[in-house]
């Protein structure tokens, strides 16, 4: 069977146009077993898990390796159909997201030569490696910016509307209520992969790149929208300090990327 690769950017721009469009306002209530808590400073706050064991994720070194365009040591890593290389601009912005749990990019990044957002496919695939939800902060023209978390990198799709209630709740001081935003999950027929460990379950063997986003989407100014990411940041712990990122570009000895699989493509 042919594969259909997720073209990440597509769907956050399909998100965003969502959001500015007007499109109604999710509500989140008890309704349906969604269950609201308050934190108190005597609760924990952590509201969210991610699932660690038995389920298949890239290595963050590697991630850093495929955004050279070097060769990752881990099968399907990467993949041809969906880019990864990162350009100089990009790589600062990168670099800068990792120290600051958060990724700002202008519009949806699209880099037209790609036809995709190698930006957005590589800091997706980190966040997924370290088991983290994605927090992007996309600037528009008119001041008015859009913060949206990708829940998927979690990798436990039973728990998203709950988390995603959580969160609108737990930053409504901040930014007001957010909408939810979950394209529609992939056709199980339309897609040929490698199944790891005998599992069925696609959050548990496929990379992150075939498995659909979940967003939660927040639009408000600019100043506003930075204050959020910051705060998000803190919330799921994605902020990794100065010094991190993958700057130092990976050294590969001649054909090394023959032995170990190409550029971790599956």
């Amino acid at each position: 069977m042919k594969i259909h690769f997720v073209m990440y950017a597509l769907m956050m721009q399909s998100a965003l146009g969502f959001l500015h469009s007007g499109g109604l306002m999710a509500r989140h209530s008890n309704k349906g077993g969604l269950v609201l808590r308050a934190s108190t400073s005597t609760e924990s706050t952590r509201f969210w898990e991610t699932r660690q064991d038995g389920c298949w994720r890239p290595d963050v070194n590697d991630v850093d390796r495929i955004s050279w365009g070097k060769p990752a040591k881990k099968k399907r890593t990467g993949s041809r159909g969906v880019p990864h290389r990162l350009n100089q601009e990009e790589r600062k912005l990168y670099d800068l997201a990792r120290q600051k749990g958060f990724l700002e990019v202008l519009g949806s990044s699209w880099r037209s030569q790609r036809r995709d957002s190698p930006l957005l496919n590589t800091y997706r695939s980190l966040c997924d490696a370290r088991g983290q939800p994605q927090i992007v902060l996309h600037k528009d023209k008119t001041g008015i910016d859009s913060v949206v978390v990708d829940l998927s990198p979690l990798r436990l799709p039973d728990t998203f509307p709950e988390v995603a209630a959580h969160c609108s709740e737990a930053v409504a001081n901040i930014a007001g209520e957010a909408e939810i935003k979950a394209p529609t999950p992939f056709d199980q027929d339309d897609i040929d992969v490698e199944v790891v460990g005998g599992g069925d379950d696609p959050w548990e063997t496929r990379p992150i790149y075939q498995l659909s986003p979940f967003f939660v989407v927040w639009s408000l100014p600019r100043s506003e929208a930075k204050v959020l990411g910051k705060e998000l940041a803190r919330i799921f712990c994605t902020a990794e300090g100065k010094g991190k990122g993958g700057s130092k570009k990976p050294s590969v000895k001649p054909g090394r990327s023959r032995r170990h699989g190409g550029y971790g493509i599956g």
